[in-house]
Formats: structure tokens, C-alpha cells, sequence
């Protein structure tokens, strides 16, 4: 199939018109329109700092259900001893910049260039993108970000600088969404580390129809500090 140029106005073609690799579309912006159109379409972007603009709908998608979140033996004990502070939206940039700027095995760079930091920073100012902080003496240690719309959240990424941290702000985000009672968490592609916490591949069509039922729900976005 080909790979769509976007027109300069918001818009995209179906996520089936997607390459066996989940590309899509070239091009278009990083404004809210383009993000949160992208978002509630079942599509989302990930370009390094040499390339354009690329917005991707992979198939199978990998999704976590809140409530089926997997907490294990080490993890409950990590809770029970409090080990973390863990809020929602107090510290966005920090998150972000840490996900950002924090190494990781493998990884020679990173996905997150200048654009995109500035792009969710945007998107947090206007409610639709949040995070989870981990926090431990008063210093960020840990954390999450990504966007909500209806009842679907969409994550991003995450770091940790000390063991557990990010685990504990993902589960402390899943017991909030399943309070909230959102749909899914949307997790994008396979990691271990997500798999090892519950998420499940799911094919594009199931997805997108989750994602229109998640979708039909009211939503006002604003903090979740």
C-alpha cells in the first residue's frame, strides 16, 4: 500500500491503508488539531529528529485493560511500603524531559525531538495529555506521560531512575483509570516490560471499534493534579 503525504490541513486516511510496518502518513504538524485528530483515529506519531513527521497505526495494536493490570508479589509489597509518591500532573515537563533524556539499553537516541516535547507540553496546557509522577525524598525518580480522550488513554513513554518507579506509576495510573472506568490503556507496540505488566495484542479492527466505544464517551479535559 502507499505511504499517504498528508495535505496541510488535518486529515488522514484509514488506519487499514497502513504499511505491514503500521506506516501510514508522512507529514502534516504536530499542532492539537493534527494530535488529537490522530489520537481519536486510531493513529499516533514517532519520527527521529532526521525525518519527517511519520504517523503510524500498527497491526496487532497492544492494549492494557485497567482493571487487569498484573501486580505482582514485589510490586504489592512496594505499595504496601510506600515506597513512591505518586501524583498526576504536577510535574509534566519534568516527565517528558526525563523520558526524553533518560538512556536505555539498546537505544542509540531518542524518538522524542525538540517538536514533539513541545507539541504534548501544548497538549498538557490544554488537558488532554497528562502524568504520573513517581517520587521518592522529594525527587522525580519515576513517571509516565501520554493523552486522554474519552475513555481511552493512549500512552507515551516512561523512565525510571531507581528500580520499581515506573511500575508503580503505571499501576497507580491503572487503578485510577479503572475508578474512572476508562476502556484501555493504548500501549501501541509490544514492549516486555508492558507485557510483563498485561498488555495483550488486539487486531486493528477490534481496536478501532474499543476505541469508537471509548470514544462515545462525554469528555472535559483539565488536570488530573
Amino acid at each position: 500500500m502507499p505511504v499517504y503525504r498528508l495535505p496541510l490541513e488535518p486529515a488522514f486516511p484509514h488506519p487499514s491503508e497502513a504499511e505491514s510496518d503500521g506506516l501510514l502518513g508522512i507529514g502534516g504538524d504536530l499542532t492539537p488539531d493534527w494530535l488529537i485528530l490522530a489520537y481519536a483515529s486510531g493513529i499516533f506519531p514517532w519520527f527521529s529528529d532526521d525525518e519527517p513527521i511519520l504517523w503510524w497505526s500498527p497491526d496487532p495494536r497492544y492494549l492494557l485493560f485497567p482493571a487487569e493490570v498484573k501486580v505482582s508479589k514485589s510490586m504489592k509489597q512496594v505499595f504496601k511500603q510506600k515506597t513512591f509518591t505518586l501524583t498526576f500532573d504536577r510535574d509534566f515537563a519534568g516527565v517528558i524531559r526525563a523520558c526524553k533524556t533518560t538512556r536505555r539499553p539498546g537505544q542509540r537516541g531518542t524518538w522524542i525531538t525538540d517538536e514533539m516535547e513541545a507539541a504534548y507540553i501544548h497538549l498538557h496546557a490544554l488537558g488532554f495529555a497528562h502524568s504520573v509522577e513517581a517520587w521518592q525524598d522529594g525527587k522525580l525518580v519515576g513517571g509516565l506521560y501520554g493523552v486522554s480522550l474519552g475513555k481511552a488513554f493512549f500512552g507515551e513513554s516512561m523512565f525510571a531512575h531507581v528500580s520499581n518507579a515506573s511500575k508503580a506509576a503505571f499501576i497507580y495510573l491503572c487503578q485510577a483509570l479503572t475508578e474512572r472506568e476508562y476502556g484501555f490503556v493504548d500501549c501501541q507496540v509490544a514492549t516486555e516490560h508492558l507485557i510483563s505488566l498485561g498488555a495483550v495484542p488486539v487486531r486493528r479492527n477490534e481496536f478501532l471499534m474499543r476505541l469508537q466505544e471509548a470514544l462515545d464517551h462525554p469528555f472535559e479535559p483539565g488536570s488530573w493534579a
